[in-house]
């Protein structure tokens, strides 16, 4: 059974730092196109970042561009993202996600992605 599971959220003030975790397992991840979202509440769902299989391809949605960076490990089926110049609208639940395995294009769409962890929570207070 695939399972997605991050960890790294938590607490921090404007201007700070985090590093998110996705840990995969039950499948092979490091031909699968990863990504991040967050959702705050009353919001929907939004794109935060993608990578490729190989790592040499990633995309970042305008609002954290230059802020976060995402990163993969193939090896230890592990996704990250480096979360800097933390801002109070950062404040959210993170989701971590993956492509089906073999997919190729990456995308920000979150209904081109079949696996989804349980989300890991940022908070950022001003």
């Amino acid at each position: 059974q695939v399972q997605l599971v991050e960890s790294g959220g938590g607490l921090v003030q404007a201007g700070g730092s985090l590093r998110l975790s996705c840990a995969a397992s039950g499948g092979t991840f490091s031909n699968a196109v990863m990504g991040w979202f967050r959702q705050a509440p009353g919001l929907e769902r939004e794109f935060v970042a993608t990578i490729s299989w190989s790592g040499s391809r990633t995309y970042y949605a305008q609002s954290v561009k230059g802020r976060f960076t995402i990163s993969r490990d193939n090896a230890k089926n592990t996704v990250f993202l480096q979360m800097n110049s933390l801002k109070p609208e950062d404040t959210a639940a993170y989701y971590c996600a993956a492509e089906p395995p073999g997919h190729l294009v990456i995308s920000t769409r979150a209904d081109a992605y079949d696996y989804w962890g349980q989300g890991t929570q940022v908070t950022v207070s001003s």
